[in-house]
Order: structure tokens, then C-alpha cells, then sequence
């Protein structure tokens, strides 16, 4: 049932081109590893970068590039965010790609862990990965349905029919804590099962207006985000210990090969959640589908087949 695994390099990678590519979270890891390829003079893209930090990464290549557009931006923020996907489609005239990536790991132990208030009473526990990793990805997603669905297209000034746009291309980062949930990690899990969930409620509605989403979900990659590195370890140190345990390891270029190529599929790649470890990849989405008699059975697999024409959610696509 499972679909072949496969590798990427940039001979075999098929990327857009000619195209302006939103991401957020660039500035560093997989955001900014993306950025700097699909740069490439080759594809001739235009790259907006969001990100935190107050000035852009120290890439001389994307500084001086007329290509390249960074804007400060906390995902978190609705108004920031907001501005900044207006900014990135009056200064290039539209957008057509987003990678949804922004996130961080797991803040601190929240479920186990009994901190008490001033007052002496359990203490709320901190948000912030939930807050990052799912609550700022749907604000991301909104604001890039928006954008593919209204923008004008560049060359003729014209929309696909009312409110359809040019269409376009939406990658979110989920995480192989997505799919199979990491000790340990429960708020970052919860987060990563939720991005694959919108994957999976919105493929639908998104074929319908010309917008093809996807996922990665890429096992341990290095990156600014890793934990537990010893004091002073770097982070390729800690790639080359933890990979002689045995531990399967990606770099952020195999990641950012992979979101390339989903985007540069087009609507081909609509619905698809594809796994990398040890920077080999594989889609996970169709084989799933193809099993659903295993995982859920004759019986229930034929109720919800038999119940999901029902108008449970009528939309007004």
C-alpha cells in the first residue's frame, strides 16, 4: 500500500519559477534553506521572508537582490501578519506559493510539571508552542486563501472568476510528530497532528479554487530548533553523534528540495503529506488512503463512506 521512498537532489527537483514565494519563519533552518533555493537565478522567483527578527539573514545573495523582499513579522499577530502578506503583494503584484513554516519545539514540560502562581494555585501553563504551531498556521492559511483566491493575475490584470484568483500553492511544515505522535513533545504532537488535519479537511474546497496544499513532515532536521545539544556542541556535532546512534537525520536542504517540488507540481501535489527521514522522502497521504479498510475496518469504513455525502458542513465554495 505504502508509495515507493525516493530522494531529491537539485537535478531530479522540479521548482517553480517565475513565481512569487511567501514563507514564513525564513529567516533561519528550513524557512531561510527554502528561501535561498528558490532564489536561484535560475528559477527567477521572487522570495518574501517573515520573520521575528528585526533585520534579514546575512545572505549576501538575497540582500542585494531585488528578488528578495524580508519583512519583520510575529506570526502570532494578526494585524502583523496581515500587513506583511499586503506588503509582499503590492511590492511584487501578487503572490502565488506560501510555505506555511513558523513554528517551534516543545517550551519547558507543561502537562507533568506542577508550577504554582503568586497565589499559591496551579499556574496556567505556556501556550506558546500551541500559539506558534497551530493557532498562527491558521491565520497563515487565511491570509494565504485570501491572497491566491483574490490577487490579480501579473500579466493580464484578470481573476479567475469572482474571488478565484490565480490560484497557487500552499506547503505547510508538519512534523514527523504529526503522524506519529513524540514523547514527550504533547503540545508540539497535538500542534503537528492538527497541521495534517487541515491538510486533510481543506484538499477539498482547495481543488475547487485552483490552490493545491500540502505538507511535509520531516523527522529530525538540523536546525536552529534542535534541543539537548551539550554546552558547546554544535549543531553538526550533534547531527554526527546522534546520526552514529542510529538516529536518521535530514539537513534543511533536503527539506527545502522537497518544498520546491511540491510546489512546483502544481495541483498535482494537492493533498499530499510527504515524510523525510534520513533525507530519503516519501508520500504518505495516498497509502494511507489505499489502507483505510486495515486501520479502520469493512464495517465502519462502509458507515462513514455511506455517511459523508451528507451535508454535515455545507460550505459556499
Amino acid at each position: 500500500m505504502a508509495s515507493p521512498a525516493y530522494s531529491l537532489t537539485e537535478r531530479n527537483t522540479n521548482p517553480p519559477r517565475n513565481k512569487t514565494i511567501l514563507i514564513t519563519g525564513g529567516a533561519s533552518g528550513i524557512g531561510l534553506a527554502t528561501a535561498i533555493y528558490l532564489h536561484s537565478a535560475e528559477y527567477k522567483n521572487n522570495v518574501v521572508c517573515l520573520d521575528l527578527q528585526e533585520n534579514p539573514p546575512n545572505v549576501a545573495e538575497l540582500r542585494k537582490s531585488p528578488r528578495f523582499l524580508y519583512l519583520p513579522c510575529n506570526v502570532t499577530d494578526w494585524s502583523s501578519q496581515r500587513a506583511a502578506f499586503a506588503k509582499a503583494s503590492e511590492f511584487f503584484g501578487s503572490i502565488d506559493c506560501v510555505f506555511v513554516n513558523a513554528g517551534v519545539a516543545e517550551i519547558g514540560e507543561q502537562i507533568f510539571t506542577d508550577t504554582l502562581d503568586k497565589n499559591g494555585q496551579l499556574a496556567e501553563p505556556d501556550r506558546i508552542t500551541i500559539d506558534i504551531d497551530i493557532r498562527a498556521v491558521g491565520d497563515t492559511l487565511k491570509l494565504a486563501m485570501y491572497h491566491l483566491r483574490n490577487d490579480k493575475d501579473e500579466k493580464t490584470g484578470k481573476r479567475k472568476g469572482f474571488g478565484r484568483g490565480h490560484g497557487g500553492s500552499i506547503v505547510m511544515t508538519a512534523s514527523l510528530a504529526g503522524y506519529l505522535a513524540s514523547a514527550g513533545a504533547p503540545l508540539y504532537s497535538a500542534a503537528k497532528h492538527g497541521v495534517v488535519g487541515y491538510l486533510r479537511a481543506l484538499k477539498g474546497d482547495c481543488a475547487k479554487v485552483g490552490i493545491a496544499i500540502s505538507v511535509i513532515a520531516p523527522g529530525i532536521t538540523l536546525t536552529p530548533i534542535i534541543l539537548g545539544r551539550r554546552t558547546g556542541q554544535t549543531l553538526q556535532e550533534w547531527g554526527k553523534d546522534m546520526g552514529e546512534r542510529g538516529v536518521p537525520i535530514n539537513t534543511a536542504e533536503t527539506i527545502a528540495l522537497t518544498v520546491a517540488n511540491l510546489m512546483g507540481q502544481g495541483m498535482g501535489a494537492n493533498g499530499a503529506g510527504v515524510l523525510i527521514q534520513g533525507n530519503r522522502c516519501q508520500e504518505l497521504e495516498g497509502g494511507l488512503a489505499k489502507g483505510r479498510e486495515g486501520w479502520m475496518g469493512k464495517e465502519m469504513l462502509g458507515m462513514f463512506r455511506r455517511g459523508r455525502a451528507a451535508p454535515l458542513f455545507p460550505n459556499k465554495l
